[in-house]
C-alpha cells in the first residue's frame, strides 16, 4: 500500500490554476517534473486557455472546462508522444496558461521623436503617447514571440518587452496612412480609431495579440512646427490679405494714430498689395493725395517720397516694377535662388535688403 501511494504521488492527477493576481498574462503549470497520468482531469476556467508544449513543439490548446485527457481530445500530442493505439502510459509535457481577458489602461509612448513625411511641412518629427486595451487572441504566437518560456508572464514584463514594438508598428501604420500633421495634432480622437485596424493587422500576425482600443492622448511637434501651424491658422482667420491691410490702415486712420510720413508709408505698403489703395479700394473714386506722395511711382519711390523707411518685404510684382521686368522673370529667379526671398503659403515675398544685395551682384 505505501508502494501505491508512492507511485502515485509521482503522477498528476488534475491539472488546474486559478489566477488571482491579474495582472498574469501566461502560467506555466508547476510539474515538479512529475508526470501526467493518462485520464487525468485538466481544468481550465472562463477567460483562459490551456496550451500544451512537448520538447518545445506546441500542441493543443483547450479552451474552457472540464477536459479528460485521452488521445481522443489531444489529437496533437498524442501523436508527438507516439499514442497511436491509446496506450495507457503517463506522459510529460508543460501546460500553460493563457489569459485572454482584455487587459485596460496599458500605457504607450515615443522615446524618442517618429519622423513622418508630410505634404504640407515635408519631414516632420513628432511624439506622441497614449494608452491602449488589448487582448490575447492566439496563445501559440503569443507564446513563442513575446512570453517565451516564461513561467509566470505578467503585465509589466509585456510591457517592457512590448513597448517599442507598438511605437515600431505606430510609426509604420500613421507612415502609410499619410495622415496629415495638422490632422495628427489636433485629432487625436479619429486618429486613434482609424488606426486601430491597421495596427491589429499587424499585431495579430506578429505577436498574437488583438487591441480593443487604442487611444492617442497627445501628438507633439517642433516649435518651429507648431508656429508654422499657428500662421496658417491667423492666414485663414484672416482669409483676404489686401482687405486685412485696408482694415488695419483704416484703423490706424481713425484712431489717429498715424502722421504724414507715417500715412504714406501705409500707402505704400498698401500698394504692394496690388495698390488696390490707388484704385479706390477705400471708397468711390481715387483717394485724396497724401502730402509727399506721388502717385504712379513704385512703391519704393512711394515710401521715399513719404519721408518714410524704404518698404522691409516686397511682392514679386513690385520688385518687377522696380527693375522693370515682367513678374515671371523675378519668380524665376526666386525659384533659382539667385534673388533671396520666402515663400509664405503659395506667396513670395522679397526683403528689401535681399533686392538691395541682388542688384549689387
Amino acid at each position: 500500500m505505501a508502494i501505491m501511494n508512492f507511485i502515485n504521488r509521482q503522477f498528476i492527477d488534475v491539472i488546474e490554476w486559478v489566477d488571482d493576481s491579474r495582472d498574469t498574462l501566461s502560467y506555466r503549470f508547476p510539474d515538479d517534473d512529475k508526470q501526467i497520468k493518462n485520464e487525468a482531469q485538466l481544468i481550465v476556467r472562463e477567460s483562459q486557455v490551456a496550451q500544451f508544449v512537448y520538447v518545445g513543439q506546441f500542441a493543443d490548446t483547450l479552451g474552457p472546462g472540464r477536459h479528460t485527457l485521452t488521445t481522443e481530445n489531444i489529437p496533437i500530442l498524442s501523436d508527438l508522444l507516439g499514442w497511436k493505439y491509446k496506450f495507457q502510459t503517463p506522459f510529460k509535457a508543460d501546460v500553460y496558461y493563457v489569459i485572454t481577458r482584455v487587459f485596460t489602461g496599458n500605457k504607450w509612448g515615443t522615446s524618442n521623436p517618429v519622423m513622418m513625411r508630410d505634404a504640407d511641412f515635408g519631414v516632420v518629427r513628432v511624439r506622441a503617447f497614449g494608452t491602449y486595451d488589448f487582448k490575447i487572441v492566439d496563445p501559440v504566437k503569443f507564446l513563442k514571440e513575446v512570453a517565451g518560456t516564461d513561467h509566470h508572464f505578467r503585465l509589466d514584463e509585456f510591457n517592457d518587452v512590448m513597448r517599442s514594438r507598438i511605437v515600431s508598428v505606430f510609426s509604420e501604420t500613421l507612415a502609410k496612412a499619410k495622415v496629415p500633421a495638422l490632422d495628427v495634432a489636433t485629432r487625436y480622437g479619429e486618429l486613434g480609431a482609424a488606426l486601430l485596424e491597421p495596427l491589429n493587422v499587424v499585431m495579430r500576425e506578429l505577436y498574437g495579440l488583438e487591441f480593443t482600443a487604442f487611444v492617442v492622448e497627445n501628438v507633439s511637434v517642433p516649435p518651429e512646427l507648431e508656429q508654422a501651424i499657428d500662421k496658417r491658422g491667423a492666414m485663414t482667420a484672416i482669409g483676404d490679405l489686401n482687405d486685412f491691410v485696408k482694415y488695419n490702415m483704416g484703423t490706424a486712420l481713425a484712431e489717429g494714430k498715424a502722421g504724414a510720413a507715417g500715412i504714406g508709408a501705409e500707402l505704400a505698403a498698401g500698394l504692394a498689395m496690388g495698390q488696390s489703395m490707388l484704385q479706390g479700394g477705400m471708397g468711390v473714386g481715387a483717394p485724396p493725395a497724401q502730402p509727399g506722395f506721388v502717385p504712379g511711382a513704385t512703391a519704393p519711390a512711394a515710401a521715399a517720397a513719404a519721408g518714410a523707411a524704404p518698404i522691409a518685404l516686397m511682392t514679386p510684382e513690385q520688385v518687377a516694377e522696380a527693375l522693370g521686368v515682367a513678374p515671371g522673370d523675378v519668380l524665376q529667379e526666386l525659384e533659382a535662388g539667385t534673388l533671396k526671398g520666402r515663400k509664405i503659403g503659395s506667396q513670395w515675398r522679397v526683403p528689401r535688403a535681399a533686392l538691395d544685395e541682388f542688384l549689387k551682384g
